[in-house]
């Protein structure tokens, strides 16, 4: 399997975990657990990519499967995942009122 390849998975998982997180620590913010997790995952594999365009150092990692890399993808598709969950969570909830 390509390292590209496990790096957006890691990042999809990642930002899946994070866009939960941001849901339950937040009851504004929270889609249910589908929908924490949906937007959590793309929001993980679009902004895990995003990283590894402007972080050289990323980019540069995901050419090999260690240790390091993958924390490092682990946590920028965990953030993403977070800050993309509560852009929609905000959103949904200015529309509703």
């Amino acid at each position: 399997m390509s390292s590209v390849l496990i790096s957006l998975i890691v990042q999809i998982i990642a930002g899946a975990i994070g866009g939960n997180v941001a849901g339950g620590a937040s009851k504004d913010l929270n889609l249910g657990t589908a929908g924490n997790t949906l937007a959590g995952a793309i929001g993980g594999g679009v902004g895990g990519q995003i990283l590894n365009a402007l972080i050289p150092f990323l980019s540069q990692a995901a050419g090999s499967v260690d240790i390091g890399a993958l924390v490092g993808q682990f946590v920028g598709g965990g953030v993403a995942g977070a800050i993309l969950t509560a852009i929609i969570g905000l959103i949904k909830n200015r529309v509703a009122t």
